[in-house]
């Protein structure tokens, strides 16, 4: 019988619960086991005791210095380690020290950036062979995740519009999805937590939420409320989703969205300038009681809203070097669907170990050059 390849394991030493629940999550959703302890000593004991591969460790702790911390566990650990940190001049100081750590985000993070920062340390493994008595779950997977994307051909008066997506090999939760509405498009643009059929689920899941808010013309009360559905079934299953949800007003080129924990989601303007847009709130379903505020950008004429997947995050090493990438992706080419094909290429299929998604709507300039 073939050998069932060992999951990796992680340790989350965080004193915040709500920090430490999301931290948890995430690396879930990485495919890792996790534990987890509230102070030095015990994560310590715990590294001991589980051996993992990856540990995230809080700079202030408790019970000791998480520098200390470190420090101990490469005594007898070989785990790769990521530390975390509230304040810049710690980070200074962490750029600045030989102190055993591999990697150090500043909080407060994107989850996001943990993905992209865990998927970097990791890349010079060779990813796992698929275990063959999966693979007719993952062909019944990659049917319900391609029966998501929208089917019709959606043309708005005055914009180029392309969308595209490429499965890896695993299946993922990714999904975009855009309709007409009698002021412009309506776009919703997700990731849900895991792999396989689970994930596809959940996505479909989300995508019924989403599409039956559309009616509601207050966007903030049409997010909460697909957010409170959402939530509720993701509660069950310990899973969470990030969502980007926006609404184009075609007339005026202004783009009002939601953005819970996607955070790829760029304004690329005609003179070329670039700007992220920041995620305005957790994902779904990380912490109860969240509230994502709405925000707005305006789409000039030649400006384009790019927005892609963490699975072309996950080639870079840093969000910075990802988003400069996407912009010079999306510079000076001919149509919208020409800039989508450039950033695919910028995660080649033979390489990539997520689903890599991509939507991009631009606005054509005077007399409908692109």
């Amino acid at each position: 019988m073939p050998s069932i390849p060992e999951a990796r394991r992680a340790v989350v030493i965080e004193d915040d619960p709500d920090i430490r629940g999301l931290l948890v999550r995430v690396l879930v959703k990485q495919g890792f086991e996790v534990s987890q302890a509230q102070a030095g000593l015990p994560g310590v004991e715990e590294v001991r005791r589980a051996k993992p591969d990856l540990v995230t460790l809080d700079l202030n702790l408790p019970d000791m210095d998480g520098l200390e911390v470190c420090k101990l566990l490469r005594e007898f650990s070989d785990a790769f380690i990521v530390m975390l940190t509230a304040r810049t001049d710690e980070l200074d100081k962490l750029t600045g020290l030989d102190n055993g750590a591999d990697d150090y985000i500043s909080k407060p993070f994107s989850p996001r950036e943990l993905q992209s920062r865990i998927n970097a340390l990791f890349r010079r493994h060779q990813p796992r062979a698929a275990d063959p008595a999966q693979h007719s779950e993952l062909e019944r997977a990659t049917e319900v995740q391609q029966s998501l994307l929208p089917k019709e051909d959606v043309r708005v008066d005055g914009y180029d519009l392309a969308g595209a997506f490429r499965p890896s090999r695993s299946v993922g939760g990714d999904f975009y999805d855009w309709y007409r509405t009698p002021d412009g498009l309506h776009l919703t643009f997700a990731d849900a937590m895991g792999k396989g059929m689970g994930a596809a689920l959940i996505a479909a899941t989300v995508r019924a939420v989403m599409r039956s808010t559309g009616h509601r013309r207050d966007l903030d009360a049409a997010f909460a409320s697909a957010a409170g559905t959402i939530a509720a079934d993701l509660d069950s299953s310990n899973s969470f989703a990030t969502l980007f949800h926006a609404r184009l007003d075609a007339a005026s080129g202004v783009v009002n969205y939601i953005d819970a924990g996607h955070g790829l989601a760029l304004h690329v303007r005609a003179n070329g300038e670039l700007h992220r847009l920041q995620s305005g709130g957790p994902p779904v379903g990380a912490w109860a009681g969240s509230a994502w505020p709405q925000s707005a950008i305006g789409l000039a004429p030649g400006d384009s809203l790019v927005v892609v997947s963490d699975g072309v995050l996950d080639v870079f090493d840093s969000v910075e070097s990802f988003t400069e990438a996407v912009g010079s992706a999306t510079r000076g080419q001919a149509s919208a669907q020409a800039a989508s094909d450039a950033i695919l290429a910028l995660a080649p299929a033979e390489s990539a170990e997520d689903d890599v998604t991509v939507v991009v709507v631009r606005r054509l300039l005077e007399g409908g050059a692109a």
